[in-house]
């Protein structure tokens, strides 16, 4: 299904990504050096506090501030494209994005389809989260229960590798809002999506659920990605400025400015 709405949206692109409206210069090409890189970016939609739109529009998160800090390092600009995560996988396969950057956890899986990875600039877990006054307390308690996951994602992975272990059905959706709105609304009993994302929505007050503890899989990094070879200067460009964002303290100042 996800190939299918990738192909889909990729013949799609080409014409609707000048109309979308969710097209945003976020580095003035006047500002790089002479003769600067510049680039296509794309990325997710309603990841918080990865990437997420702020009170005033803006397009904001630990994403959006790491590739700023990198590019400002290295010198290049960028467009960023805010349009999704499988219309950004699209983008980037059908030449209309150079890279993207979404919390895309790096796998051997995802590799061999055809990723290529920068280095891993966040360690995550995926795990889950009920309604605030649910009383699943774990995997066990899910028998003949639903599990809301956003599709194509590390999430959906782990839902669907214990689901036959635990008895429960998997729903795929398209954005984390929909995951959510599911649980919310009932139709799911949970949902499950990375532990940041959900730890942070829920400190916040942005999501009325909570955390359910244990229910964490094994750490995986995320990574900057493009899916053209010809784009691995871009990937360059990112490991040389994460690894001084690193070293100069940068990357840990943007890190404590969201999760402390």
């Amino acid at each position: 299904m996800k190939k299918i709405l990738s192909l889909v949206l990729a013949a799609m692109l080409c014409l609707s990504l000048a109309a979308c409206g969710t097209n945003e210069t976020v580095a003035d090409p006047t500002d790089a050096t002479e003769g600067g890189k510049h680039f296509v970016v794309a990325t997710d939609m309603g990841f918080s506090p990865f990437e997420f739109q702020d009170a005033e529009g803006n397009i904001v998160g630990i994403d959006m501030d790491i590739l700023a800090a990198i590019a400002e390092d290295q010198g290049f600009t960028y467009d960023l494209q805010y349009i999704g995560w499988d219309a950004a996988v699209a983008a980037c396969q059908a030449g209309q994005a150079d890279g993207m950057i979404a919390g895309a956890s790096i796998t051997d899986a995802r590799k061999e389809s055809g990723w290529i990875f920068s280095e891993g600039y966040y360690e995550a877990t995926q795990g889950m989260a009920v309604a605030a006054d649910s009383t699943i307390a774990g995997f066990a308690d899910l028998a003949g229960q639903t599990v809301a996951v956003k599709i194509g994602t590390m999430s959906q992975t782990y839902a669907d590798s214990i689901k036959d272990e635990y008895g429960f059905d998997v729903m795929t959706l398209e954005t984390s809002a929909d995951i959510y709105q599911a649980v919310m609304t009932g139709t799911a009993a949970a949902c499950m999506d990375d532990t940041p994302i959900l730890k942070y929505s829920i400190k916040t007050g942005e999501l009325d659920m909570k955390f359910v503890d244990g229910t964490e899989n094994e750490p995986a990094q995320y990574g900057f990605a493009i899916f053209n070879a010809d784009n691995q200067e871009l990937v360059d460009l990112f490991n040389a400025g994460l690894a001084n964002i690193r070293a100069n303290g940068k990357y840990d100042e943007i890190i404590a400015n969201y999760l402390g």
